[in-house]
């Protein structure tokens, strides 16, 4: 009873006009994003985040447009994943699989409607599921001292790659420069510089504002420079949507299944959509067996994928708002944002910012409901944004993040630090190595050095403290198997997923 006071507060804080209108513009921003195949919602959300700022937006009103933009750019993925049979994103890889094939047999506007409807679907449970998990999750983790954070920590660096990670030795790698990035600065134990280089702007540290814009925005550009995309993209033509409730019912139980599994996926660090979509689709498939047409343009190989990434999205923020571990790369950034505004996640921030925290929640729930109006009635208009040539979007794209690092520190030195990192995740991009570990390493570095520091200090420098609870044993065992189960199941998921893309991809061919 007192979770649903909460939450219907939360209703009270999402609908006031001002945030409203926030939500609105999220979606539709979100949505054109993730239709922008290669950008996805942590492209997106990190572009976002310096206009959030230099607009002067309260953290409610921020954190509403931006976890928006994350849901709308979840359900965009999908459309050019059917006309193009280009994935926005991971995550809508499997879409392609069946929806591509219902496009070329004249359904894309079923299709779309579909994958709108199940990616609802797949939202709105994972969101009852993130209600009910999330106040127990942070009450538990009340018991946690600093001893079991650093183990946490640790398991959020362990977990990153996921268990379809290419190269877990990569994904640390990347993790190790983050947390050396984010010694940079006063040591706030000691008041000692540490690679500062007499350089006053360096002394406060590293924006990872900064870091993030240049390492996502700035690198998309660059890369783009390299591959000389063309004059947009071949699509299929969009038909009238001739949807009947007799298709809706057909994949309703589809899109529950897909809805747990996604949820489970996006709860367990480091798992994420595209796990949730891959094992929806895996099971449906299964599941049906011979009755269906999968590869074919069966409606339920469009609803499994989306209802699973979509719930996934919505479950990666349960560690992430009661733990204050991201459970995505887009969760990551989002992190950034929160720490930003100074409100640290964790078990606390349920009583410390309880207002914002469930006016978010609220928000998402509106939010969902806000895309589904959206995507089905105004579809072709978002389909036309992918007859624009990228070389027209990038370098707006690219110009609103300058703006916005710009309005928000009124540094020059800033700029060329966002051109540097925008080099590095450049250099970093070509090499395979991921991004989403640096900006984690930056910033769950002085949390991570300062838990340690702590315990160590508590238990007069005996490090068998960080082993010495029932807790702390739990998370390292965790720990362990997310370094090791990639290397155990992550062949066989990963020859799976690329079966399933070559597969994708014959299809057009």
């Amino acid at each position: 009873m007192e979770t649903l006071n909460l939450l219907l507060q939360g209703f009270s804080v999402a609908l006031t006009m001002e945030h409203l209108m926030f939500a609105l513009i999220g979606a539709m921003l979100g949505t054109l994003i993730g239709a922008l195949p290669g950008l996805g919602p942590a492209n997106g959300v990190a572009i976002l985040i310096p206009l959030a700022f230099s607009l002067g937006l309260s953290a409610e009103a921020s954190l509403i447009m931006l976890t928006s933009v994350y849901a709308g750019a979840m359900y965009g993925g999908r459309i050019s994943s059917i006309l193009l049979n280009i994935p926005g994103d991971e995550p809508a890889m499997m879409t392609c699989l069946d929806g591509h094939p219902m496009a070329l047999k004249g359904k894309a506007a079923e299709a779309l409607a579909i994958s709108a409807i199940a990616s609802f679907i797949g939202s709105l449970l994972a969101m009852v599921g993130l209600v009910i998990l999330a106040p127990w999750l942070a009450t538990f983790a009340l018991k946690f001292g600093p001893a079991e954070y650093f183990a946490l920590y640790t398991l959020a660096f362990a977990t990153l790659g996921g268990i379809t990670g290419k190269n877990q030795f990569k994904t640390l790698v990347a993790a190790c420069l983050g947390l050396m990035i984010a010694t940079i600065g006063v040591d706030i134990s000691t008041g000692n510089q540490r690679y500062t280089y007499d350089i006053l702007e360096l002394y406060e540290g590293i924006d990872f504002i900064i870091a993030i814009v240049g390492l996502f925005a700035i690198s998309e550009l660059l890369l783009f420079i390299e591959q000389h995309a063309g004059e947009g993209l071949k699509k299929v033509g969009l038909n009238k949507l001739k949807l009947t409730m007799a298709d809706i019912v057909q994949v309703l139980p589809t899109s529950l299944r897909g809805s747990v599994l996604g949820f489970i996926s996006g709860v367990l660090p480091g798992a994420g959509a595209s796990l949730g979509s891959f094992v929806s689709y895996t099971l449906e498939k299964r599941l049906i067996g011979a009755r269906g047409r999968f590869g074919e343009g069966d409606p339920r190989g469009i609803a499994a994928p989306e209802a699973g990434n979509n719930a996934a999205a919505n479950g990666a923020l349960v560690p992430m708002l009661t733990l204050g571990v991201p459970g995505s790369g887009t969760t990551a950034v989002l992190l950034a944002m929160l720490v930003s505004l100074n409100i640290q996640p964790g078990p606390m921030l349920f009583v410390q910012n309880a207002d914002l925290v469930w006016g978010v929640i609220a928000a998402l729930f509106i939010g969902n409901l806000i895309l589904l109006l959206l995507n089905i009635p105004m579809v072709g208009v978002f389909v036309k944004l992918l007859s624009i040539p990228p070389k027209y979007l990038m370098p707006v794209v690219t110009l609103i993040a300058s703006v916005g690092i710009y309005a928000l520190t009124s540094s020059a030195l800033d700029l060329y630090f966002m051109i540097g990192f925008g080099l590095m995740g450049y250099v970093l991009r070509k090499l395979h190595i991921p991004l989403v570990p640096i900006i984690l390493g930056m910033l769950l570095g002085p949390e991570m050095e300062k838990s340690l520091r702590h315990a160590l200090t508590i238990s007069d420098g005996d490090w068998g403290i960080l082993w010495s609870s029932s807790i702390s044993i739990g998370i390292w065992a965790v720990v362990m198997a997310g370094l090791l189960l990639p290397y155990v199941l992550g062949p066989l998921l990963r020859r799976r997923m690329a079966s399933a893309k070559a597969q994708a991809d014959a299809i057009t061919d």
